[in-house]
């Protein structure tokens, strides 16, 4: 099995192309950050699995176009698409948020999903496989996230696009599912700038204790990977179409 995964050197990408590669998947690991790739690569070779690095920002479809056909290259097969990587972006008002600010998350987010997708599908047709997209909790069952009205419209659109593609691709055995998480302790804070201008439209809000209520804590990056590796395996032959919840409970409060 051969598998491509995008935002692989960190949080969720990390843990998931570990496991695949525990399950026996040889991974290509697409990152901005090249050098996180590289660490993700040494462990998953330590651990007897393979791993090549491109250095890829899904923003750009060339350079995603490239990725894929350098792992097609590589591997000789493509069967899973883990369209992960993604950002919080700026955190703004709508009336002060900037074209620019709203472009910048929506291009890498949304845009990029969708360059993962469509670049991967001539090499799925021949003999099916599995595309599993990293949305969110936000947008989708929760909408508290103030100023983050970018970010969230990036991951509804995400499920809207999964189903659509399930549809589509049906006929190829292309499975398609979105998985919508809810607090994970990652690092997706680094690439997340919050204006002042957020106090202006933030309404009070009060949890009772613990937010996440089945671990009272942020879930891990592995128990997500789990999921991915159920997804991207036989074991998930009918389910396509499908949005995944994954936070403990915390988007039902």
């Amino acid at each position: 099995m051969a598998a491509f995964v995008t935002g692989a050197g960190s949080g969720i990408g990390r843990a998931a192309a570990i496991r695949m590669a525990q399950e026996g998947a040889r991974v290509c690991l697409v990152d901005l950050k090249e050098r996180n790739a590289d660490a993700v690569r040494e462990t998953i070779e330590s651990l007897g699995g393979e791993a090549i690095v491109t250095d890829t920002d899904v923003s750009d479809p060339g350079r995603v176009e490239e990725a894929m056909q350098a792992a097609v290259d590589e591997f000789g097969r493509l069967d899973v698409v883990f369209a992960n990587a993604g950002i919080n972006g700026t955190m703004a008002p709508i009336e002060t948020m900037t074209p620019e600010q709203w472009a910048h998350t929506l291009t890498t987010n949304l845009y990029g999903t969708f360059y993962a997708v469509k670049y991967a599908i001539p090499h799925l047709k021949e003999d099916g496989g599995s595309i599993i997209i990293t949305s969110s909790i936000n947008g989708n069952r929760k909408f508290k996230n103030f100023g983050g009205a970018a970010y969230s419209v990036s991951k509804a659109g995400q499920v809207a696009f999964a189903k659509m593609a399930a549809l589509e691709l049906a006929q190829y055995r292309i499975r398609v599912n979105a998985i919508c998480p809810g607090a994970i302790q990652t690092n997706i804070g680094e690439n997340t700038q919050q204006t002042d201008e957020v106090q202006s439209i933030e309404i009070p809000i009060k949890y009772p204790k613990g937010s996440q209520p089945l671990a009272h804590r942020a879930g891990r990056p592995e128990q997500v990977a789990e999921l991915v590796a159920f997804l991207a395996s036989a074991e998930s032959s009918h389910i396509t179409g499908t949005e995944v919840y994954i936070d403990g409970a915390e988007s039902l409060l």
